[in-house]
């Protein structure tokens, strides 16, 4: 895994609950074996679209654990690390490689929400003791830089020159000429560094610029819809990827409408409404949304002929 490079469609999936906020690890298995079979490059658990900041530690472990015996070798599997420090994140490391985990994707060091751009210094050496403690392969995040969360290109080129385990970045920087800048410099470097775009509600834009991925949430719903738009835009098929990029749209509109930080609560009633899980429950302070809200993503799955067993089974 350490050599493998990180390309193509990553599955970011929900986490199913039942109502209280425990997890439904029955469910669980049987979601994550329907997005195994789509055929992704790799799934990736402890997101935030998986909740990862409401879940104890030992809950991620078993996350992993679990997703690990459903998947067995067909795809390979990441885990989000997030931690409070850098020891500790390094600690969660080791123990979520031990529970089955392939490789990482490291949120930025948290105690940097603060508006203000993060110490490079920080930056750098968090990355490193995650690296060197469990000598697995890494994603970095990349937040839009208003965030404070969000590292300049000069700041990940030095990170990646000082972390060699970097083999991708999951781009959400939210700004097209940053995005596009980054995908020119860092897939150009003599050790590539793949930009996954996590731009869901623009993907096909993002993809035409040439990222060699994407890293979504939005597979948790439209894993195959995904891996057929990236395989179009690679094969340079744009009739085809236009066709696909029309039925991800209305999807896209309805997930990613403000308030934003619902998205994945309307995944996971997407979910639901498709019959893959049998609960839209959310842990707070996440909160469930509207039936109105719920209606207009049943329309949106209907217009994109979205089915149980997938969108490319219509």
């Amino acid at each position: 895994m350490l050599n493998r490079p990180f390309t193509g469609v990553i599955a970011a999936p929900l986490l199913p609950m039942h109502e209280g906020g425990a997890i439904d690890w029955a469910t669980l298995e049987r979601y994550i074996d329907w997005i195994a079979a789509q055929r992704p490059a790799g799934i990736a658990m402890n997101m935030d679209a998986s909740e990862v900041i409401a879940l104890e530690d030992d809950e991620q472990m078993r996350v992993i654990e679990v997703c690990r015996a459903v998947i067995a070798a067909r795809v390979p599997l990441l885990s989000g690390v997030v931690g409070g420090s850098t020891q500790a994140a390094a600690r969660k490391a080791v123990r979520l490689r031990d529970a089955g985990a392939e490789g990482f994707a490291v949120f930025p060091p948290f105690p940097t929400f603060s508006g203000a751009p993060v110490p490079e210094a920080m930056i750098v050496r968090y990355h490193r003791a995650i690296a060197d403690a469990a000598g697995l392969p890494i994603i970095c995040f990349q937040y839009p830089l208003v965030s404070g969360l969000g590292y300049p290109v000069d700041t990940l080129l030095r990170l990646i020159e000082a972390v060699p385990s970097i083999r991708a970045i999951k781009d959400w920087c939210n700004n097209v000429m940053q995005h596009e800048r980054q995908i020119r410099i860092l897939q150009s470097l003599p050790r590539p560094v793949n930009v996954l775009s996590t731009h869901s509600a623009w993907l096909y834009s993002s993809l035409v610029l040439g990222c060699n991925g994407l890293l979504s949430g939005s597979g948790s719903v439209i894993a195959d819809l995904q891996v057929a738009l990236f395989e179009a835009v690679k094969a340079d098929d744009m009739k085809r990827a236009r066709q696909i990029n029309d039925s991800i749209y209305p999807i896209a509109q309805a997930f990613y409408a403000d308030p934003f930080v619902d998205m994945h609560n309307r995944m996971k009633e997407a979910l639901v409404l498709l019959g893959r899980i049998p609960c839209a429950a959310v842990r707070p302070p996440l909160v469930k949304i509207s039936n109105a809200e719920i209606a207009l993503i049943r329309q949106a799955l209907n217009d994109a002929r979205v089915l149980r067993e997938g969108a490319l089974a219509a």
